[in-house]
């Protein structure tokens, strides 16, 4: 979803939207009604939180180190205790108990850029097919039955014992690369 959500979000395309919202909207709405919010005033946030978004997409130099889950309630967030913060109100917040708020969310992101660094680095070790199938259906996150014709897998669960197969040699390269490490 992530890479064809943002090609779409980048050409402006209202459907790219529509996704957004329906996978993301509820945490938002959770996020602010739990902190003395409203419905009305996460649907706003929600909004401008993909204005955010969509300047950021527009900048040459961007690149998403986090997932866009992550990234979009980093936005929401920081618009929310802004919003909170203008208004004056003195509130307790549910999810979060000291300033140390924007150094988890930095943190956050920061640990899946490097988990994400990491396992580029195993995908690069595993055979050329697992490579392939691994991209396709995580981060290409391609239909199963595409992926099933595309590779010639007679039957869905043949690529699921594939999947599997391949999913073994990335837990084999990680394993190998903590021994390393220690």
């Amino acid at each position: 979803m992530t890479t064809a959500i943002i090609e779409d979000l980048k050409g402006e395309n209202n459907q790219a939207y529509g996704e957004l919202y329906k996978a993301y909207f509820g945490m938002v709405e959770y996020f602010i009604l739990n902190n003395n919010g409203r419905t009305d005033d996460a649907e706003d946030i929600f909004q401008d939180t993909m204005i955010v978004l969509l300047e950021k997409l527009r900048q040459d130099d961007f690149m998403l180190t986090a997932s866009i889950k992550t990234y979009i309630m980093a936005i929401a967030k920081n618009l929310w205790f802004k919003r909170l913060r203008y208004a004056h109100r003195e509130t307790e917040f549910t999810t979060v108990h000291d300033n140390k708020f924007y150094e988890e969310i930095e943190l956050a992101i920061e640990n899946e850029k490097t988990y994400v660094d990491k396992l580029q680095s195993y995908l690069h070790k595993i055979t050329k097919h697992c490579q392939g199938l691994i991209h396709d259906m995580f981060f290409k996150e391609k239909a199963v039955e595409e992926i099933q014709k595309e590779y010639g897998y007679a039957t869905k669960h043949n690529l699921q014992n594939q999947k599997y197969k391949c999913v073994q040699q990335i837990k084999k390269m990680k394993e190998a690369a903590e021994k390393e490490n220690n």
